[in-house]
């Protein structure tokens, strides 16, 4: 699967090793605002959708106030309080090299705010090494296409031209309605059931089988 010209990454649970970082910042978060804390399964299951998509889908009929107030409180949390550590996967950062060394065009596409992703972008030295990054703050949450439209108009790549690597049924359901191909990653959020239901051209359990079937 060496014949893309563009790939592009989620990165939360993808590229990143920042799941429980995640789900322990939005438990504490809903604590801070008095609401239902969500266990880990109901947090993980929402990892991919922008702050403001997860809030709706984890306390149905919340008002918008209160959103605002939980997302104030995850980024407190995720940014300055949670110590938990979220180092990139093994092999990953030696994965992109390879691609960029091979001329290939990269992208990340993730739920996560700018300012989020900044941070770990310049955390993990591995900013130089993509040709344009996508936020929640810059399109529609998945796993409407937007993003993936917007990385691909702006990079010129046709759709069967690129691939989309992510972790989540957000991810993959997103690169299906953009006619991207894509691989599930299962070191992440996601289930092997809820991967495979989104129609991925493959499913892959760590960075060093995706190498593998990529290079």
């Amino acid at each position: 699967m060496n014949q893309y010209q563009l790939y592009i990454f989620d990165w939360d649970g993808t590229l990143m090793n920042s799941i429980n970082k995640i789900v322990h910042s939005l438990q504490a978060a809903a604590q801070a605002v008095n609401l239902p804390i969500p266990d880990e399964s109901a947090s993980k299951g929402i990892i991919g959708a922008s702050l403001t998509q997860a809030s709706k889908i984890l306390f149905p009929g919340i008002e918008q106030i209160k959103i605002d107030e939980l997302i104030k409180h995850y980024k407190q949390q995720y940014l300055e309080i949670n110590a938990t550590p979220s180092p990139l996967y093994e092999d990953a950062e030696q994965l992109l090299l390879t691609l960029h060394a091979k001329e290939k065009l990269l992208a990340v596409a993730t739920g996560k705010g700018r300012q989020g992703l900044e941070r770990v972008l310049a955390v993990s030295n591995t900013k130089h090494l993509f040709h344009l990054t996508k936020s929640s703050d810059d399109a529609k949450s998945k796993p409407h296409p937007e993003m993936l439209e917007q990385i691909l108009l702006e990079l010129d790549v046709k759709p069967e031209h690129a691939l989309m690597i992510g972790d989540s049924r957000y991810d993959l359901k997103m690169a299906e309605h953009a006619g991207v191909d894509s691989i599930g990653i299962t070191h992440g959020a996601g289930c092997i059931s809820s991967l495979t239901e989104c129609n991925p051209k493959a499913i892959v359990h760590s960075i060093k089988e995706l190498a593998a079937l990529i290079l």
